[in-house]
């Protein structure tokens, strides 16, 4: 577990390349599963990632139904209504279709599995898609949700004297990398006057950085809920600040060229009945908190409050939203975090293409 540590710390010293950008997303998944089996902590409950499988399809007596891939949601979102309520299921089991949700530890490790075949629909903020493309991901933005950045929180320690992002210069901050909660240490730095290098980063997956955290050896950590939750329930951390402010990007869902192609009815479905989860949750905080309590390991009072956090909305992929994730790419190549200009536009559709798949009440929006 020390060798695997000392690797970790040294990679946050190393230029970053294209090959070693993909091999540090791999790499991420095995520390990420080995360090979880040599650290436990009640506040950390973040399973393991499904192991990736490349197997497309399922025979049931004389029967072959093409498995779909969607990422498991343990938050508070539409997604994670849909798997639970098994409404995509009903949808696509005429088309010959199953679903299966394997879980991820975040969205690096989501688009890390759709490039090796192991995923198909990934749900991640703005940064993982642009550190993807970046890696050569043949990668496919298939719908744009609201940002929901008041589900995302800088936590200290209960009893840190740090009482604003200046108090943290020089101190450790830990986040997944290419993360939103990376996104936000750069946008709360520079809010006040700073930059990424007037702090330590610390660069671990969720569970990781929960033990991390409560452990005491960072001094901060930018996460989305449930995490921030429960730690602020347990007593080990209280939020500085949250990303109501900061953020300025959206959440994505997203692809690979060639389930694109090759699928395009059961996207349409997909986001068909997404849409319809999100009206659904946005109406019935009761209802969702109740249906959620055990996907999120909260109490249904406590998710009713955490409800106000979200947006639950689908919006249009416009030429805005194209132009902020170009500024989002601009910005990691500025800091030399991905090895390559991106241009984001090469996984974006054509305005025709979004009509065919994008439901009418979303595309109603522009």
């Amino acid at each position: 577990m020390q060798a695997l540590k000392a690797k970790l710390e040294s990679w946050k010293h190393r230029p970053i390349t294209r090959r070693s950008a993909l091999f540090a997303l791999g790499y991420s998944l095995v520390i990420s599963t080995t360090l979880l089996s040599c650290t436990s902590s009640p506040n950390n409950t973040q399973q393991q990632a499904s192991p990736i499988s490349n197997t497309a399809s399922t025979s049931s007596g004389n029967t072959t139904k093409k498995v779909v891939r969607i990422v498991r949601s343990k938050q508070l979102t539409a997604l994670a209504v849909l798997e639970q309520k098994g409404i995509l299921e009903k949808r696509l089991e005429p088309l010959g279709y199953k679903v299966e949700w394997p879980e991820f530890a975040a969205g690096p490790q989501q688009l890390e599995a759709l490039n090796a075949g192991g995923l198909d629909i990934a749900s991640t903020a703005e940064s993982p898609p642009v550190f993807s493309q970046a890696a050569g991901t043949p990668l496919v933005y298939l719908a744009a949700n609201a940002s929901d950045g008041k589900s995302v929180s800088l936590l200290v320690p209960t009893n840190s004297n740090v009482k604003s992002v200046k108090d943290l210069k020089g101190k450790k901050i830990a986040s997944q990398k290419a993360s939103i909660g990376h996104y936000l240490i750069v946008k709360a730095l520079e809010k006040e006057g700073l930059k990424l290098n007037d702090i330590e980063p610390v660069y671990l997956p969720p569970p990781d950085a929960n033990v991390a955290f409560s452990q005491g050896r960072v001094d901060a950590w930018f996460i989305w809920e449930p995490f921030v939750t429960r730690n602020v329930q347990n007593k080990v951390g209280r939020v500085l600040i949250d990303g109501g402010n900061l953020r300025d990007t959206n959440n994505f869902y997203s692809t690979t060229r060639k389930f694109y192609q090759e699928n395009p009815e059961v996207i349409k479905v997909f986001l068909e009945e997404l849409q319809k989860a999100q009206v659904w949750a946005k109406n019935n905080p009761k209802e969702i908190s109740q249906l959620l309590a055990k996907t999120t390991q909260l109490d249904p009072p406590t998710l009713e409050i955490m409800h106000t956090k979200y947006d639950f909305k689908l919006v249009p992929i416009t030429e805005q939203v194209i132009n902020k994730q170009q500024e989002v790419a601009d910005m990691w190549y500025s800091l030399k975090l991905i090895p390559k200009k991106v241009n984001v536009r090469d996984g974006f559709l054509t305005p025709e293409q979004y009509a065919e798949i994008t439901p009418k009440e979303v595309l109603a929006q522009n």
